[in-house]
């Protein structure tokens, strides 16, 4: 029965307690980097392990995969990708749901980046420190983040594919993430960040989807007016 006057949360109870564990692990890393805990020790022991030293003959691959997370060729891909779904689909919807992403992306995780000011590990300067507040810009690992909504978004907006699309990317997440650790370019805890900041814009695409249904009925409208005034 509803109650007159309630507020209906979009969400269901399961995406809203996954959401707020999302959160969750965001702040208990960011946390955990501030305060210069054992996980910043963590950082450290693997940083100076040098992965790529260690097992140097899996370099020249993973130097090709991790391009799988660059922000710039996976966007411009999956925009292609969305592009084509909507003309498939006759809806705009595959493209704004992939452009909010990105925003919400690059807001988001840009000014995280910009506030810690973390140095990745090839410039750290100070033994054992966070590194924070050096004009870097590490935390939260960009290429995970970008993983993990990218290829969650395509997922997302996959249809029938939906379950094997997360199967994919739960694992290209995973694989960039472990080898930006691997290469030496993030600490653990940028990555465990990166993680965290990318499943937070997934779990907030369908607050959005509204507000996107809106303005692909209204460009729609707009299209249709202006074609029949040819």
């Amino acid at each position: 029965m509803r109650v007159p006057g309630r507020i209906r949360c979009p969400l269901s109870r399961g995406h809203t307690i996954a959401f707020l564990a999302a959160a969750a692990c965001y702040a208990a890393v960011l946390a955990a980097v501030v305060t210069g805990s054992g996980l910043v020790r963590l950082d450290w022991q693997v940083a100076l392990f040098k992965p790529y030293k260690q097992w140097p003959q899996a370099r020249p691959v993973l130097d090709a995969f991790v391009i799988a997370g660059q922000r710039g060729p996976t966007a411009l891909a999956a925009l292609v990708w969305a592009g084509w779904r909507g003309r498939r689909t006759g809806s705009l919807r595959p493209p704004l749901v992939l452009g909010s992403a990105l925003v919400l992306l690059n807001a988001s995780v840009g000014a995280v980046k910009i506030l810690t000011g973390r140095l990745n590990p090839q410039y750290a300067q100070t033994p054992g420190s966070a590194e924070l507040l050096h004009g870097g810009m590490a935390f939260p690992s960009g290429h995970t983040a970008n993983a993990v909504v990218v290829w969650g978004a395509v997922a997302y907006l996959a249809g029938r594919h939906r379950r094997s699309g997360a199967l994919v990317a739960c694992l290209m997440a995973l694989g960039v993430g472990l080898t930006t650790v691997y290469l030496g370019t993030h600490w653990v805890s940028d990555v465990l960040g990166g993680w965290a900041a990318g499943a937070l814009v997934l779990l907030t695409l369908p607050l959005l989807e509204p507000l996107i249904a809106t303005v692909s009925a209204s460009v729609s409208a707009r299209a249709a007016v202006y074609s029949m005034g040819r």
